[in-house]
């Protein structure tokens, strides 16, 4: 992924011919970035008092939100895990897809619409302000409060899910820890067979005995003789891993526990089990009910539906030409509300370099927002470039040190440049996918 610059600078004559210089100073001679103009609304200006305020609680909102946005995706990492290769396609915005129209006859005929990705990028350059989730005609406060209210809530909704899903995942981590390992500690469950065993006897028990791969000669020789009362040429190996072989003895109920205590003396380890085929079998289904469960939280099956479209006034048939989805309803949910957040932030974004621009430049609001995917190879020179182009805005603004606290400026939360500019990362997760 990659990061944007986020600035602003007062109109000369005109808007445009702000832009009009950036560009010459910053692609068309030395490409040092890639330019994109931000499309802001007319928002409502307010109080000075107001702004000032706002330019604070806004520095808080930006990083709780920036927070929640970085939490989202690296879940959805840990969700997807042995396809974390996959989950840069799922970190997309405005839900992830839009409608076109890619055929349309007059009488008739197939009226195909096709869902198209929208990747972060792309929703950053071209970025248009949401009038129905964040309306202009609200106070800049009020709109603050929307999207506060909005990514606290996602925010637990994600732990409250969270939560369910990991003790899912750790109660299925336990059940394959226990069919896993040695024989010391695994589960023997899926390894004995009912035949292994004397059962319902009221007088003779079978019972299961570790025994190291270079003990076992020393086992066959003794294990008649560890305590009185044991079958004779009753033992039997079932099974054996890299160390260890798993056997079978068969003795009277009431020699057992003198049985284990010479079974340790001699470095034999007598495991704990008793052959009940319902709770084997409860197991069993217990693993491969949660097995399931986690699966459906992240793969279901696909879906086509073919219907009539009521957008339009022709009885045509509507054809859905939908990417297969094969989203769980948790990757559904991290996936929707990965882009409610996302969008959320860049509104933030938007807020404070509109707010900033107006503290600093004064009003009538007359400046131009502008997006800038620097060059890594250029950043130093860019920063010079435009320092040189906007250094007359403020002639303090190379000497002010950044871990100054002055109101409305936030400096202490980042360097301070005689242009408005606020940084945009959309390097998102802890690793690399």
């Amino acid at each position: 992924m990659t990061e944007f610059w986020l600035i602003s600078a007062p109109g000369e004559k005109t808007c445009q011919q702000t832009w009009d210089k950036l560009m010459v100073a910053t692609t068309r001679t030395n490409n040092l970035s890639t330019n994109h103009k931000l499309n802001i609304p007319d928002l409502k200006v307010g109080t000075l008092d107001v702004l000032v305020g706002l330019s604070d609680e806004l520095a808080k909102l930006d990083s709780f939100v920036e927070s929640v946005v970085k939490k989202v995706a690296q879940y959805m990492a840990d969700v997807l895990e042995d396809s974390r290769d996959k989950v840069q396609e799922n970190l997309l915005a405005n839900g992830g897809n839009r409608f076109y129209i890619t055929q349309r006859k007059k009488k008739g005929t197939d009226i195909r619409l096709k869902l198209i990705p929208f990747d972060l990028v792309t929703y950053i350059t071209r970025f248009q302000w949401d009038m129905a989730k964040y309306p202009i005609k609200q106070s800049l406060k009020n709109i603050s409060e929307i999207i506060s209210k909005q990514v606290t809530q996602i925010d637990n909704d994600l732990k409250a899910r969270a939560s369910a899903y990991n003790n899912l995942k750790g109660n299925l981590q336990n059940l394959e820890r226990k069919n896993a390992g040695s024989l010391l500690t695994r589960s023997l469950a899926d390894i004995v067979k009912k035949e292994d065993f004397v059962l319902e006897s009221e007088y003779l028990i079978t019972m299961l005995v570790v025994v190291p791969k270079t003990s076992y000669n020393d086992w066959n020789k003794t294990y008649e003789t560890l305590s009185e009362m044991v079958v004779p040429r009753s033992t039997k190996m079932i099974i054996e891993d890299n160390d260890s072989g798993l056997f079978s003895v068969t003795l009277f109920r009431k020699a057992v526990d003198d049985f284990k205590h010479k079974a340790r003396e001699n470095k034999f380890t007598v495991r704990e089990f008793q052959y009940n085929e319902e709770e084997m079998k409860a197991d069993k289904e217990e693993m491969t009910r949660l097995s399931t469960d986690k699966k459906k939280q992240f793969v279901s099956s696909c879906i086509f539906k073919e219907g009539r479209s009521s957008l339009f006034k022709s009885d045509s048939p509507l054809v859905l030409n939908l990417k297969p989805d094969h989203s769980g309803p948790l990757v559904r949910w991290l996936k929707v509300n990965f882009s409610e957040a996302f969008i959320a932030w860049i509104h933030i974004k938007t807020l404070r370099v509109f707010i900033e621009s107006v503290l600093r430049y004064g009003l009538p609001v007359n400046f131009q927002a502008m997006l800038l995917q620097p060059n890594k190879k250029n950043m130093k020179r860019l920063r010079e470039v435009l320092y040189d182009l906007y250094k007359h805005l403020d002639s303090s603004a190379a000497i002010i040190d950044a871990a100054m606290d002055i109101p409305g400026l936030n400096l202490s939360q980042q360097e301070y440049y005689p242009y408005v500019y606020y940084k945009i990362d959309c390097n998102l997760l802890d690793f690399k996918v």
